[in-house]
């Protein structure tokens, strides 16, 4: 690896469905949250993406809402558990899936 400094990178991603992603049986797809360490955003993205490829997930669209100093200096508020996730992340060199929510037809 490289002098370069890794951050973390908190990212949204759209799921679509897929047989066997292990998502409820009425769901139409669902929302990730993932914290990603990457050497910059193209890289968390794609290795999020990938990542959720082989976890038999059909990632759809990505929005990255940037580092932990990037989103402090947007003003958001972030708490010790996340803060703790985003360690986990660096420590395991892996990306970690914070929080699932699956969408359903409401019609």
């Amino acid at each position: 690896m490289t002098d370069e400094k890794v951050n973390v990178y908190t990212l949204t991603v759209e799921i679509g469905r897929k047989e066997g992603d292990g998502l409820p049986e009425n769901a139409t797809g669902a929302a990730m949250m993932c914290f990603c360490p990457a050497k910059d955003e193209a890289e968390a993205v794609r290795e999020t993406v990938a990542i959720l490829k082989q976890g038999g997930l059909a990632p759809l669209d990505v929005s990255s809402y940037g580092t932990l100093e990037e989103r402090i200096a947007d003003g958001h508020d972030i708490n010790h558990e996340e803060r703790g996730m985003m360690q986990r992340a660096i420590d395991e060199n892996s990306v970690v899936v914070a929080m699932t929510s699956p969408f359903f037809d409401v019609g």
